[in-house]
């Protein structure tokens, strides 16, 4: 406070500062493959250095810029932007945007679970736990262990799979409900809510549709495929015949066990010289695939039910204008006939020479009495005309 009360205005860099400090934009975790995690408050440029990407890549997972599900095989990093699951994945260690997320908690939660399986059978080697029995059954686990990309890239991608699909079940114990009240009862409320869900539908459907089409170019391409094979990668160009021992083909993944086991069918193919065996990571994606093309397939059936009911609701609506329509024929009919009995009344009414207490009286009397039945006649010929044509209802 001022001495008169005002308030003193903060130092301009001090705020500046402050707002720079926010994590809301620049905070990652980083998971490595021990399972250990670090909150990090880095600005692009670090972590650009640390995975070796370029900043169009960085680009991509910037939660301010929209861009479409993607996931990209870098030489050193897969880059994925999957909805709320921004990451960038290497072969030794996780980096995974905006990690206080609601969504992305249970994320990295099984990104610790299921990282660090390699290390902990290293640990049960070293601890001496490789007698007879146990060696086999250590290497019996590690010939069924992926490598440690593809194991965050599954979680991620089972971690998107099961939430749209779960939206997708939200919506549609919501949906069906609201159309069937719609279908026993038109109204404006009704209408609004289908109309909401609708629109929430179409909007789940578009990002549905775009997981599934980049799961889909990935399983087209095997050379894309094959860019996500880091482990592979880090093994570089040696062969056994170098003269280089198993141990030395793997210097930068500690992934990798001390010596060859199935960290992959990457790292094998490598070693065989057959760099286009993508089959491990086919599986993957397939499965994850079929588990969204059956998420989306729920959708369109969503869609045709709601399609169906608009179309129930539009048959019912034109009933209802034929309806009236008859109707109106119906009036118009009768109109027509009172107003020529009123017409010819009239006339006859004010001319005939006649008074009432005369035997001639009656003569009006006939003239209401006839003109009465051929106007009723009229309209009865007019109805069965119009029934005739199908323009009324039998």
């Amino acid at each position: 406070m001022g001495p008169q009360g005002y308030v003193v205005p903060a130092d301009p860099q001090a705020v500046v500062a402050a707002k720079k400090k926010t994590p809301s934009s620049r905070s990652w975790i980083l998971l490595e493959c021990t399972g250990k995690s670090t909150v990090l408050d880095v600005d692009k440029y670090a972590i650009m250095q640390r995975v070796q990407i370029h900043a169009r890549d960085l680009r991509i997972l910037d939660p301010l810029l929209s861009y479409p599900s993607t996931i990209l095989g870098r030489e050193k990093a897969i880059v994925l932007n999957l909805e709320h699951i921004k990451a960038i994945i290497t072969s030794d260690e996780v980096l995974l945007r905006d990690p206080l997320d609601e969504h992305v908690i249970p994320v990295v939660a099984e990104l610790k679970r299921r990282l660090p399986r390699v290390n902990a059978i290293r640990e049960a080697q070293e601890d001496g736990k490789e007698e007879a029995g146990g060696h086999n059954e250590i290497e019996a686990v590690e010939q069924d262990e992926s490598p440690f990309e593809f194991r965050a890239l599954e979680v991620a991608l089972e971690a998107i799979c099961s939430f749209l699909a779960a939206r997708t079940t939200e919506l549609e114990a919501a949906a069906y409900p609201a159309l069937d009240e719609l279908t026993s009862k038109i109204s404006s409320r009704n209408l609004d809510r289908v109309r909401k869900l609708k629109s929430a539908m179409t909007r789940l459907t578009v990002r549905v549709q775009k997981v599934r089409d980049e799961l889909e170019q990935l399983l087209d391409d095997d050379d894309d495929m094959a860019d996500l094979y880091l482990s592979r990668k880090s093994a570089g160009p040696s062969s056994p015949a170098s003269g280089s021992g198993p141990a030395n083909w793997f210097p930068a993944s500690p992934t990798i066990g001390s010596k060859i086991s199935r960290a992959s069918r990457a790292s094998i193919a490598t070693i065989r010289g057959d760099e286009n065996d993508v089959e491990e990571l086919e599986m993957i994606l397939e499965a994850y695939f079929m588990q969204i093309d059956t998420t989306l397939n729920k959708l369109t059936t969503l869609r045709e039910y709601i399609d169906d009911t608009e179309d129930y609701i539009n048959i019912q609506l034109d009933n209802h204008r034929n309806q009236l329509i008859q109707l109106e024929l119906f009036l118009s009919s009768g109109t027509v006939s009172l107003t020529i009995f009123s017409l010819v009344t009239g006339i006859f009414g004010m001319n005939i020479p006649y008074n009432w207490n005369t035997n001639h009286g009656y003569m009006f009397k006939w003239v209401v009495s006839v003109t009465g039945l051929l106007c009723t006649m009229l309209f009865v010929a007019i109805m069965s005309y119009a029934r005739y044509k199908g323009l009324v209802g039998s």
